[in-house]
């Protein structure tokens, strides 16, 4: 069975609180765009289960990568028959973009629909949280306010079909874990969901990432490509989850050719134009 995991991006993220259990509360709205995985599961030939990676290529251990998490949490639950797992990854890592989160959450769908497991959803959402704070998200697929870790979610209606979508992520890897230790927990002046209420173009007044000033201190490359957006005529333009990739929306479609010798890049129109 074949998939198409896609990434997500940011529309704001507000660091709001530190938690007593070493995590962070945040609120941000999920929104999904179309640039995508592919995700292969098939019934093993070798009675054991197995991990193919191609275009980009995961450097981890295999116990900490998130399709194999997913696989091994229904394994606790259910018996299934030995599963090869084929990944092409198109989704860069340490962007912000919840690549590893959307196969991770593939994997969960698509073993439910092979193997008949009947797995409901809520049962299903359980499980996504428990791989990743993001992870859930990417079983609904569809703009969602988010809170708590990001695993708390409410459908929101955010309607961005008129832009041009731009996504540039230069050569550098964020650290999750670094990108929150410089950030300052502090809850907003106005929340989220009233900002997305606002027309995109009052957007960049209101709507902030709170990794922006630490990250952007540390690689000016990245503030350099957001001013380059907006200089550019971008409508608004911010840096996604923790980084390193930064997006913008345009009302008409830009050349971003300039970028492509140094950066990955994405360009789509949300609507099919």
């Amino acid at each position: 069975m074949v998939v198409f995991p896609n990434a997500k991006i940011n529309l704001g993220l507000n660091v709001t609180e530190k938690r007593n259990d070493g995590f962070h509360n945040i609120e941000t709205v999920f929104y999904p765009i179309k640039l995508c995985d592919i995700l292969e599961i098939v019934k093993s030939q070798n009675n054991k289960s197995g991990f193919f990676n191609s275009g980009m290529i995961i450097n981890c251990n295999i116990d900490n990568n998130l399709c194999i998490k997913a696989l091994n949490l229904i394994k606790k639950d259910f018996c299934l028959p030995e599963t090869d797992i084929f990944l092409y990854k198109n989704i860069p890592f340490g962007a912000g973009l919840g690549g590893g989160s959307s196969d991770a959450a593939s994997v969960l769908t698509v073993l439910n629909t092979m193997f008949c497991l009947d797995i409901n959803d809520n049962t299903l959402m359980q499980y996504a949280a428990e791989l990743g704070s993001d992870c859930a998200f990417f079983l609904k697929n569809t703009p969602q306010l988010a809170k708590g870790r990001g695993e708390i979610l409410t459908d929101i209606d955010v309607n961005l079909n008129e832009y041009f979508f731009v996504l540039i992520k230069p050569n550098i890897f964020i650290d999750t874990a670094l990108a929150y230790a410089g950030v300052k927990p502090e809850k907003p002046k106005t929340g989220i969901s009233e900002i997305m209420a606002m027309p995109v173009a009052e957007w960049k007044y209101f709507l902030k990432n709170d990794f922006e000033e630490t990250v952007f201190e540390r690689f000016p490359q990245i503030k350099a490509i957001k001013e380059t957006l907006y200089s550019s005529g971008a409508v608004y333009a911010s840096m996604t989850g923790s980084g390193s990739s930064v997006y913008a929306f345009f009302d008409r479609a830009v050349d971003v050719s300039d970028f492509e010798k140094d950066c990955f890049v994405f360009t789509d129109y949300f609507a099919d134009k």
